[in-house]
């Protein structure tokens, strides 16, 4: 099975998309949106408990519907003093209604309540991604995952980024994830690593 030329990016986001294209871009590959290639597109129900299966959920969909290889993400927020949440929830923990920046403003309102009063050595969490390469018949071709380990901070810092990025705590950088430059976080968040790992089982497609 030889390597796609072109992949379609399963995410209204663009902040996803962006960080997808300077991943796999080098390698040749056209990266394009949702919003590129017509649409709009039914959202498919996100009905796996688990990232990598919400991700196998969306690519397969989003392929069969646009007749192209599609590369879906679902990804989130987890932390341990929460026995895991939001996990798969993290988009819409505090509500699904609004713009995503009011949903992202309820988000960490919510996370910064159910933190207060914790400890900093049971503050402990993660980003997760998991994505799914699928063909245009729906095939899976690939899956990956990556962390970005870190842990709640006491109080959000930063303006890069989006969605959780200001709580995210980095102790070996001294910042948060919201602090650290674009081109450092590509270089060593959740998205980055499954994107590079990704890009690896790209190569491997010949």
């Amino acid at each position: 099975m030889s390597a796609p030329r072109e992949i379609v990016v399963a995410t209204g986001n663009p902040h996803k998309v962006e960080e997808i294209r300077s991943i796999l871009g080098p390698l040749g590959l056209v990266v394009r949106s949702l919003d590129e290639v017509g649409g709009p597109f039914a959202e498919p129900d996100e009905t796996g408990r688990n990232f990598e299966a919400n991700a196998r959920i969306k690519a397969v969909a989003y392929a069969r519907l646009t007749g192209r290889t599609v590369l879906a993400d679902d990804s989130g927020l987890e932390v341990d003093a929460l026995g895991g949440e939001p996990g798969v929830d993290s988009a819409i923990w505090a509500g699904a209604d609004g713009t995503r920046a009011e949903r992202d403003a309820r988000n960490n309102a919510k996370l910064a309540e159910r933190m207060r009063g914790v400890s900093s050595e049971r503050r402990a969490a993660r980003f997760v991604c998991c994505m799914c390469l699928a063909d245009s018949e729906g095939r899976v071709l690939a899956e990956t995952r990556g962390t970005f380990e870190g842990r709640i901070g006491e109080v959000p810092r930063g303006s890069h980024g989006f969605g959780y990025d200001p709580w995210l705590w980095l102790d070996d950088a001294g910042c948060s994830s919201a602090e650290l430059p674009p081109d450092q976080k590509n270089a060593r968040s959740h998205r980055g690593h499954a994107a590079r790992a990704m890009a690896e089982a790209i190569r491997r497609l010949g």
